[in-house]
């Protein structure tokens, strides 16, 4: 504690926090501005989740349609956000706004947060004049987006919980318990089985060579990262991911649900169908989808339709041809591919329910075969004993 003197009474009294108020203040002001700094470094490059983008789109939506300015909009879906980072962009998309710039322009300097589909609605919608309609689209795409994937994410969540369990139990039982055991049959000293001899082996092997496995398993998982962020890497895993045995349907009918869905919004929305595509070709994170999207786009710039591309590329149904071929006919395009993005999302539900009854005796047996197997094999030499105790009598 610091003290200072008293000159009239000589004598000395304790100095109190308040008199080093100031320089407590500059360095919570400091502080505050240091992390202020980095927070708005941290969102010129922020990736928003999707359902936060869905929240904030039916929000300023909901606003707009309310009679409220888009100034006013933003100002209060700023104050009412939590999350930080997402806060200092809507207050500089609103900066922005105040001084002139377009909601679109605005938007565009935060690519990682608005995607391109967000950009394009924006801008077909300032054109149009009817924004708070289009937004209404774009946040009910979202949203049935962002539900299809968390039923997904829900319906994998369980095997990958459940794998990982016992790929953890059996390391354990391998490294751990197996040796306790062979110390045991080490004494008998005669001859074991080849079941048992093999997981003895397996788990000497494990115990001793463990971390090079786990070097192992991250070098092959990093580079296997490293070869699908490459195109050629890429398409190989877009093509296997479609061919999968089990889950592979269900991706396939998730990439055309979201082609149907990305490609009417867009164009009921007044998108031009060159940006549309290309849009579509973008947010379908499938190399399939995006070799299809450039062949619409040159076949619809020489004048042909989009069903003539669909109807001589594989990775589309023939149900989805024929729904677009009728949808070019009548003029209602958008409906057509809408009730088609329908239909696969509740396929996809089907499916996903469907899997998610499947895996569960799927992984009984699995986890009853492995667990069962190890336990039988270290089992398996004193169901013999008496042919493994009769080495000690010789």
């Amino acid at each position: 504690m610091a003290f200072i003197s008293n000159a009239a009474s000589g004598t000395v009294a304790p100095l109190r926090p308040a008199q080093f108020g100031g320089k407590k203040m500059d360095f919570r002001t400091a502080q505050s501005l240091a992390k202020q700094k980095s927070i708005e470094k941290k969102a010129k490059n922020y990736n928003l989740p999707l359902g936060e983008l869905a929240i904030f789109t039916q929000q300023i939506a909901s606003l707009l349609t309310a009679g409220l300015p888009l100034v006013q909009c933003l100002e209060a879906l700023q104050d009412q956000t939590e999350d930080q980072v997402f806060r200092i962009i809507i207050r500089d998309v609103r900066i922005d706004i105040s001084s002139g710039t377009s909601f679109s322009a605005a938007v565009k300097k935060f690519p990682r947060s608005f995607n391109s589909l967000f950009i394009s609605m924006v801008e077909a919608g300032e054109a149009s004049g009817a924004l708070a309609e289009i937004l209404a689209k774009v946040a009910a795409y979202f949203e049935s987006t962002v539900k299809l994937t968390k039923k997904v994410k829900s319906a994998m969540t369980y095997p990958i919980a459940v794998i990982s369990l016992a790929i953890i139990l059996v390391n354990v039982l391998l490294i751990f318990v197996i040796p306790v055991f062979a110390a045991m049959f080490a004494d008998f000293g005669a001859k074991l089985p080849t079941p048992t001899q093999l997981l003895i082996d397996t788990s000497n092997f494990l115990k001793y060579n463990f971390h090079w496995i786990v070097i192992g398993v991250i070098a092959a998982w990093w580079g296997l990262r490293k070869l699908v962020a490459t195109p050629k890497g890429r398409r190989v895993k877009d093509h296997l991911l479609v061919r999968a045995p089990i889950f592979g349907n269900l991706i396939h009918k998730i990439a055309l649900s979201r082609f149907c869905r990305t490609y009417a919004t867009l164009i009921r929305s007044g998108v031009p169908i060159l940006r549309t595509l290309e849009i579509v070709a973008g947010a379908s994170g499938k190399v399939q989808i995006e070799d299809a999207c450039a062949e619409i786009s040159k076949h619809v710039s020489q004048g042909g339709q989009v069903s003539e591309v669909l109807a001589v590329n594989p990775f589309f149904p023939p149900m989805m041809k024929h729904m677009v071929k009728a949808g070019e006919t009548t003029g209602n395009v958008d409906g057509m591919l809408n009730k088609t993005a329908d239909f696969y999302d509740t396929e996809c539900d089907a499916t996903v329910a469907s899997l998610t009854s499947l895996i569960e005796p799927l992984l009984i047996v699995f986890l009853g075969v492995v667990v069962g197997g190890i336990v039988m094999a270290m089992f398996l030499p004193i169901f013999q004993l008496g042919a493994v105790a009769g080495g000690l009598q010789k």
